[in-house]
């Protein structure tokens, strides 16, 4: 690694992206992701493949490293959504 401030990117990337893992065990754990907006979702998988394509072209490991496991986070959330946001039976 070349670049002496890449250090301070890939912590930041680590911290930013284990900001997701919380969610992801309650998730799992509850069964339930009701409170999780799935425009926030889109959203978020939107900015951060584009975060993974900004790092791709400046050839930069940070953002590269972080966004490629956020982008595969945002997918376990969206997964997770699908599979616990059953909707509730209509009745009458």
């Amino acid at each position: 690694m070349d670049d002496p401030y890449a250090i301070i990117g890939l912590i930041a990337g680590t911290l930013t992206t284990a900001g997701y893992l919380p969610q992801i065990v309650k998730g799992y754990r509850t069964k339930s992701m009701q409170d999780v907006s799935l425009l926030w979702l889109f959203m978020l998988g939107i900015g951060m493949s584009l975060w993974l394509a900004y790092g791709l072209l400046l050839d930069s490991l940070p953002l590269i490293v972080s966004n490629l496991i956020a982008v595969a986070l945002v997918i376990v959330l969206l997964g997770m959504k699908r599979k616990y946001s059953a909707k509730a039976p209509k009745t009458g």
